[in-house]
């Protein structure tokens, strides 16, 4: 695969896993209380930053298109049609709304997407 971008490695998103693995690894395990938790925050939200890194362009693509074929032009508009009732409730809106949350739960938390 050839990069089109003006960045050299590592990318953004690789830089990001870096700096959580480091915390996950090295800092987590020798600290405690307040500390422990913040730094469990941090890994959390740096995991998210680099799948919205990575996934993001994608799924930001394949949103517009769901909501064009809904015929609105953003979630605004779609929520403004949905309440006033321009928009049937059927198959295409019900999936087009799965996908967003799937979308948004694959950068927030893809865990819960996963049966345990």
């Amino acid at each position: 695969m050839t990069r089109t971008d003006p960045h050299d490695v590592p990318t953004a998103a690789q830089l990001v896993a870096a700096v959580r693995d480091f915390l996950q690894t090295d800092v987590l395990p020798g600290v405690e209380g307040r500390v422990r938790f913040h730094t469990r925050v941090a890994i959390n939200v740096l995991g998210m930053v680099e799948r919205e890194i990575e996934l993001g362009p994608v799924q930001a693509e394949e949103h517009a298109r769901r909501l064009a074929d809904l015929g609105v032009a953003d979630d605004a508009e779609l929520a403004a049609a949905i309440r006033e009732g321009r928009l049937q409730d059927g198959a295409a809106l019900t999936a087009a709304l799965e996908q967003a949350v799937r979308a948004k739960l694959d950068v927030a938390n893809p865990g819960y997407l996963t049966p345990g």
